[in-house]
């Protein structure tokens, strides 16, 4: 897409090492950014989960102490992907600007925190990679739920106050499919 005189806008991808973040961000780099946009790409930690506990040991033991959270370019082997995505974005779109956001998530849930970052940057555009489950693809998202039961896709859609986007990869050459609050099931082809 060209850039012309659209406007700056801030578009953030959530990033995890999944398939369904990486088809989020080909969507982003094919048919939602343009080259004076940012794109930020967020990746929330949980230091709950197993492969944090476990990648304790992947740590080099001479670490340098850091205040910070770490970037892709941060000792974690972990988080290679953001590297590799950053790249992939680096490689499609030159004159994009990237940034790579990595946030604990702490006590909150994760469409909070996810929820919180994009109003504490002024984020335009949210782009998820979105798992269909079987009952959802059969009965359609359930409505009326507390946030609890809506999986994190969901919840940005309904709760985001910029413009929410699950992306779902359907096939190699088969095209996206889209959820926002107000498209259900759009087909997008490549």
């Amino acid at each position: 897409m060209e850039g012309g005189n659209a406007p700056a806008r801030k578009v953030m991808v959530v990033a995890d090492p999944t398939r369904e973040s990486a088809a989020a961000l080909q969507y982003a780099l094919s048919h939602a950014v343009l080259e004076n946009d940012t794109l930020i790409l967020l990746h929330i930690e949980n230091p709950n989960t197993w492969r944090n506990t476990f990648g304790l040991f992947k740590w080099p033991s001479s670490q340098a102490a850091s205040t910070t959270a770490p970037s892709a370019e941060g000792c974690r082997g972990d988080l290679d992907f953001l590297e590799a995505m950053k790249q992939a974005c680096e490689i499609a779109q030159p004159m994009l600007r990237v940034h790579v956001e990595v946030v604990e998530m702490g006590s909150k849930d994760k469409a909070y925190v996810i929820l919180s970052q994009s109003t504490a940057h002024g984020i335009d555009l949210l782009v998820i990679g979105q798992k269909r489950s079987l009952s959802n693809a059969l009965l359609g998202p359930k409505r009326n739920v507390s946030l609890r039961g809506l999986d994190t896709a969901e919840c940005l859609i309904q709760n985001s106050k910029c413009t929410c986007v699950a992306v779902q990869k359907k096939g190699q050459n088969a095209g996206y499919l889209l959820n926002t609050k107000t498209q259900r099931n759009f087909w997008l082809l490549a």
